[in-house]
């Protein structure tokens, strides 16, 4: 899992990043690859819509999960058993392709003395997938950044998604579904949290 996520630094630097002019010069030159005129009245402000949608679309790149998960909380009054937060959505985009990855993810832990705030959570999960990715690194880097961070017995991930790629483009299956997971810990160690984990996702409405 280490060497999947190093290859995904949290900030880039500064320095390497294009202009917005630069940026909005990409869209005009791609839009008339598409064959269309940028210079027509409906497409004048397209390029600079884009560069800001981009920006947005792309925030993760500027946020560290390090920084969101830094707070913690340890008077818990002794509880121990596995948090979890489920159905939390997020958008983001094939690295592959740029298109839209449409999805859920499902997140769980299992305190040693203290515990996240949950909003936090469904923020670290917004980061990653603000972000180039493939849904396997996205499972992997929610996972990691809560594991070094909170430190807990153990974390479990799952992502279920549709990839636009395969409904808008190639093979054009639409409505298809992936499902990703990955586990630390004693979730990774011991069948019996395994099974719990996917127990609460079934029976947790």
């Amino acid at each position: 899992m280490d060497a999947i996520v190093k290859n995904f630094p949290a900030v880039p630097a500064a320095d390497g990043r294009p202009s917005q002019k630069e940026a909005e010069d990409a869209v005009r030159v791609l839009l008339r690859w598409a064959g269309d005129d940028p210079a027509r009245e409906g497409l004048l402000d397209t390029p600079a819509r884009v560069a800001k949608a981009y920006k947005e679309l792309f925030s993760g790149y500027d946020l560290a999960a390090e920084d969101v998960l830094g707070r913690t909380f340890e008077e818990v009054g002794g509880y121990d058993d596995i948090v979890l937060v489920k159905d939390i959505p997020f958008f983001s985009h094939c690295e592959h392709h740029m298109v839209p990855i449409i999805g859920k993810a499902h997140v769980a832990y299992l305190p040693a003395g203290k515990v996240l705030g949950l909003s936090k959570i469904a923020r670290v999960v917004d980061i990653f997938g603000r972000r180039l990715q493939t849904q396997e690194t996205m499972t992997a880097q929610i996972a990691k950044a809560i594991d070094d961070t909170l430190q807990p017995r153990g974390v479990a991930v799952m992502i279920e998604a549709e990839h636009m790629c395969m409904a808008m483009r190639g093979v054009q299956k639409q409505g298809s579904t992936t499902l990703t997971t990955t586990f630390t810990g004693v979730f990774k160690t011991e069948p019996a949290e395994q099974a719990r984990f996917m127990t609460m996702l079934r029976g947790f409405k």
